[in-house]
């Protein structure tokens, strides 16, 4: 049988360009160019998810998607799970309180429940007010009587004395706030370099471990007194003096107190490490300052932060009872002189400074929340 070539297939030529010397469009539909990213990036209502989510307020998130026209019942169970449910439980609670309250009888009276502790929060506040009238008259009759005498003695030496009124209690908010703030500020400035140092070697972690283990569990009520013969005999004090001796004992009993998580997580997130990392820094023969600041704390962050939130929360419970005893004009000390009054609202005081020490450290613990993920790669480590 015999096989016959296949006829050659003419090939078409290519098209020439035109005189311009722009090439020839080929034939059929022109290709759909791709639509360009909206210029405001995300939509507005992710935008402000993320906010929230970072602020650690995750109950008006189904709110927003909601108005966002996410699923209406989807959204709705969100909402009420997070809304709904702890509100249910809190008027509980203030349903429970009111029985309760009534039915004990104390040295200072019956309980008080919640609408008496409200009325002693707004007799603070007023008290507040009437306390400040005093101060901007107490420094009104200050400038006219200087002005007096210098309108008889223009040469005459004149000043302005301070107001010396009793503490308010939202001047006691801000003492207490500050004392806190210091004490952990000197606790970080010595747990994160020591811990550094013992997740980097070996032989300081086994040195320091036993320290850390027999002073991490000791009271504030036990170190109070030793900082406050240490303080007394190292710090004079007096009226020309930057700090108070109640101020400084207090501050360094936090610092005491509350350095222990802090060393522990960063120990722990430097050990933890990956070693790849640590051996490419030694090829590139990066010295060990810039170890630390380019591999080693951004690798450890998240576990640093996690022991910054513990601390601060055992720094704020450890103040109120430092301040009892130093007597250092904060929460503590008007907790401790109320309880010392024993008067009929001595009671709802103490609840209304209950209320307010658990508010601000919830606080406390959202603000170090949103710094962790703001400053932390990857997953957050509550």
């Amino acid at each position: 049988m015999t096989r016959t070539a296949a006829a050659p297939v003419p090939l078409k030529p290519a098209p020439t360009p035109p005189a311009g010397g722009e090439p020839a469009r080929p034939a059929g539909p022109s290709p759909v160019p791709p639509k360009p990213a909206p210029k405001g990036g995300a939509p507005l209502y992710v935008r402000i998810r993320k906010v929230l989510e970072l602020l650690g307020l995750n109950w008006f998130v189904p709110l927003v998607n909601l108005c966002a026209g996410e699923s209406p019942r989807a959204q709705a169970r969100e909402l009420w799970l997070m809304v709904g449910v702890p509100l249910l439980a809190l008027l509980a609670f203030l349903v429970v309180w009111h029985w309760g309250a009534a039915k004990i009888e104390t040295s200072l009276g019956v309980i008080p429940g919640p609408a008496q502790v409200w009325e002693e929060a707004g007799g603070l506040i007023e008290e507040h007010r009437a306390e400040q009238e005093k101060a901007a008259a107490f420094m009104a009759r200050q400038e006219q009587r200087n002005a007096e005498q210098l309108a008889a003695d223009p040469s005459a030496a004149v000043r302005i004395r301070p107001y010396t009124g009793r503490p308010t209690y939202p001047s006691q908010i801000l003492t207490s706030l500050y004392t806190v703030f210091t004490g952990f500020l000197f606790a970080t400035l010595v747990a994160v370099p020591v811990g550094i140092l013992c997740g980097m070697s070996r032989i300081i972690n086994t040195a320091l471990n036993p320290l850390i283990q027999i002073f991490k569990p000791v009271s504030p009520l036990a170190w109070l007194p030793i900082v406050t013969m240490v303080v007394s005999a190292l710090y004079a004090g007096g009226s020309g003096a930057w700090f108070e001796k109640s101020f400084l004992v207090s501050a360094i009993t936090v610092t005491l107190c509350s350095l222990w998580p802090t060393l522990i997580n960063t120990a722990v997130g430097v050990a933890s490490i990956d070693k790849d990392l640590i051996n490419v820094g030694r090829v590139l023969k990066l010295g060990k300052a810039t170890q630390i600041t380019k591999i080693i704390l951004p690798s450890s962050l998240p576990l640093i932060f996690t022991g910054l939130r513990l601390s601060l929360g055992v720094g704020w419970m450890v103040l109120i009872a430092a301040e009892m005893l130093a007597q250092n004009p904060g929460l503590g000390k008007f907790v401790w002189d109320e309880f010392q009054n024993g008067s009929s609202s001595s009671l709802g005081r103490i609840m209304v400074a209950v209320f307010t020490i658990g508010i601000i450290g919830f606080l406390l613990d959202r603000v170090m929340l949103t710094l962790q993920k703001l400053f932390s790669f990857g997953e957050v480590r509550a």
